[in-house]
């Protein structure tokens, strides 16, 4: 089901990338950002990127540039299905964390990081301190440079809700240094459109529904890793008119199942992955766990079998995550709890 479907907003999402086409300047060298804390100066667009992370990778392939990327590490999914030709053309270094010596292996002169586990203060594979030495400009996601004050740990926590204007962003910041404006532009506007239906298609009357996002969990008695704070999860929540149950201000809080049974949601939405770290990063083995563990199959969400399947990197701040609502909103409009 999750292949089929991210066929079709992939189909979507070309359409109106060409549909959308808008001109744009070009770029000007030298082009100075502030990124994250860090300028970055650029005295010609990259030749050889490295995607470290998936949306950052897929980024890069959206607006056509794998010709210009050396390499690619960390993916917790398959490419989108209308990327998988571009992403063949770009070297794999890893799935999972790559060293620092890998990347450097690959000669490159960009590298763009999705996460600060990747490259942040406390990443062990890489600081940006570690690239500058090296005179390699790095750019971080501005939807992952959060704020760590609150939260002890490298995810962080930020102070409002996460919404779309920093993925836009991105993807304008990474095409101006690309010299690809135009084409940031064109997926900027799909993007946009692609909310603006979502929410216009849920009702604002009746219940405001409540969420959990399970991420996943080594191991059924362990606590499981959720989507909180004012993440990507509470997005998708907000855009389809309701609320994370889970109120941490963590961004992936983990907790135990007692207290996601007193959470007491109406809707649990379980992340499918493609990697293979634990048995319940798989759709499959979470739902069979929700419904047959004794104290966990009373929640009335699962009573009432109000559990939806979506691809995991949606749960990010990213690219995807507006794939990830268009998922959750066609299974809860076929089970009838959304208009």
């Amino acid at each position: 089901m999750l292949k089929s479907f991210l066929a079709v907003c992939s189909f979507s999402a070309v359409l109106g990338f060409a549909a959308n086409a808008a001109s744009a300047a070009s770029t000007v060298y030298p082009l100075t950002i502030e990124n994250c804390g860090a300028q970055i100066t650029f005295q010609k667009a990259p030749e050889r990127a490295i995607g470290l992370g998936q949306n950052s990778a897929e980024i890069l392939l959206l607006l056509g540039l794998e010709n210009k990327m050396a390499g690619t590490a960390f993916w917790p999914s398959k490419v989108l299905p209308q990327l998988a030709e571009a992403n063949a053309k770009v070297k794999l270094l890893t799935v999972e964390f790559p060293t620092f010596e890998a990347i450097l292996g690959q000669n490159p002169d960009f590298v763009a990081a999705a996460l600060p586990s990747l490259m942040g203060p406390s990443s062990k594979v890489a600081k940006r301190v570690d690239f500058e030495k090296v005179g390699i400009p790095s750019y971080l996601s501005p939807s992952t440079c959060l704020s760590t004050d609150k939260v002890k740990d490298q995810y962080g926590s930020r102070d409002q809700l996460w919404n779309m204007n920093l993925l836009y962003k991105e993807i304008d910041e990474l095409s101006q240094i690309f010299d690809v404006a135009d084409r940031g532009q064109a997926l900027i506007a799909d993007l946009k459109a692609r909310e603006s239906a979502l929410r216009s298609g849920v009702s604002k009357d009746g219940k405001k529904l409540s969420y959990v996002f399970w991420f996943s969990s080594p191991s059924p008695s362990a606590d499981a890793y959720l989507g909180g704070g004012k993440g990507a999860s509470s997005f998708i929540a907000d855009v389809l008119g309701g609320q994370n149950a889970i109120k941490s201000d963590a961004e992936w809080p983990t907790l135990g199942w007692e207290g996601i049974i007193a959470a007491n949601p109406d809707v649990i939405v379980v992340a499918s992955l493609d990697r293979n770290r634990w048995d319940l990063d798989k759709p499959e083995a979470k739902v069979k766990f929700l419904t047959t563990d004794p104290a966990v199959s009373q929640i009335p969400a699962v009573k009432n079998k109000a559990i939806a399947v979506m691809d995991g990197q949606a749960m990010n701040p990213t690219v995807r995550t507006i794939y990830g609502a268009e998922q959750v909103a066609a299974q809860l409009k076929a089970l009838g709890l959304i208009k």
